[in-house]
């Protein structure tokens, strides 16, 4: 499954961020998942158990497969977080 943006104007500002040393663009009000999902990233973490590739799934803080590390804070929810100009996201391979 793809993620895709809708189509149509927007008055969001771009926002960049760097995500494992790649800069990606976002907009301003996008959580740091959705930034991701919009830039084609669909697993973001590996299960610490099983090493599985897991993604953002309910998109509002209840189910923790979106842990990132967010400017060197480890095991940070990525669908709560604002993106903001220069953030820097790691993505995490098992606990963080």
């Amino acid at each position: 499954m793809t993620f895709a943006r809708f189509a149509g104007p927007t008055k969001a500002a771009a926002v960049t961020l760097t995500v494992d040393g790649q800069r990606i663009a976002a907009r301003d009000g996008d959580t740091v998942a959705t930034a991701l999902l919009a830039a084609g990233r669909q697993a973001i973490r590996c299960s610490a158990v099983t090493g599985e590739p897991r993604a953002p799934y309910c998109q509002m803080g209840v189910c923790f497969e979106c842990l990132v590390e967010i400017d060197g804070v480890a095991d940070r929810q990525a669908c709560l977080v604002p993106v903001r100009n220069g953030m820097v996201v790691a993505t995490q391979q098992g606990e963080g």
